[in-house]
């Protein structure tokens, strides 16, 4: 169905602006980002089968450009770039508010900034947050991709970015593709080795955040930092 052959109360730009964003479905709002369908297929067709291709907007929010491609009706420029100027504003939003106030003033704030950089990669991304000595976010940097072990992540690396941002504490993250949130003993031993390395600079590892498509784990909050 296209929106234009929906009841003028039911359309959602008109819902939008009569009763706020927040009575929109998923489907509704992507709907009103694509503008448009294919041709036979209308765009609240077109929008709910998208969602259901990235199991929902997390997983459209963190797909690349390439992975959009493959989506029919997303194989054009115009409509790639709506969506991927959507996520580069999610991902800015979050990041002002955790430069603006302590990042423990809002744990969810900061697991929904990892997931939207994270959750959803096809392979380990290891990233730290560098923090001032307020706590707030000075910045963010991913450091190592692959398998992450004791032997693939290297401490004196994360050290050196430490110094380099004045850091007074990290938070450490990083993903598991395989949507299994819970610590490996790797895990385990990797925190409190990269503990113990930027302690020798007087840097503390607050945290270490795990993340996978739709959840997230506080190492700290587990007890096991």
């Amino acid at each position: 169905m296209q929106l234009k052959d929906l009841p003028a109360d039911a359309q959602p730009r008109e819902k939008l602006l009569a009763r706020g964003a927040a009575s929109l479905s998923d489907t509704e709002l992507l709907a009103l980002l694509l503008c448009t369908g294919t041709r036979g297929r209308g765009v609240m067709t077109m929008a709910d089968e998208v969602l259901r291709h990235f199991q929902g907007i997390a997983g459209l929010l963190n797909a690349d450009g390439e992975m959009m491609k493959a989506i029919k009706g997303l194989g054009g420029k115009a409509k790639r770039a709506q969506l991927l100027a959507v996520l580069e504003l999610a991902r800015r939003a979050v990041a002002e508010r955790l430069k603006a106030r302590e990042v423990f003033s809002s744990p969810e704030a900061v697991k929904n900034f990892l997931q939207l950089h994270l959750a959803h990669r096809k392979h380990e991304v290891f990233a730290a947050l560098f923090l001032d000595a307020q706590h707030r976010l000075i910045e963010m940097e991913e450091l190592f991709r692959g398998t992450l072990t004791q032997t693939s992540v290297y401490p004196r690396e994360v050290v050196l970015k430490a110094l380099h941002h004045h850091a007074a504490s990290v938070v450490l993250a990083h993903n598991h593709p395989s949507g299994m949130v819970q610590p490996s003993r790797a895990d385990e031993t990797l925190t409190q080795a990269l503990k113990a390395a930027l302690a020798l600079v007087d840097v503390r590892v607050l945290d270490h955040v795990i993340v996978a498509p739709g959840e997230a784990l506080s190492m700290s909050e587990k007890g096991l930092l």
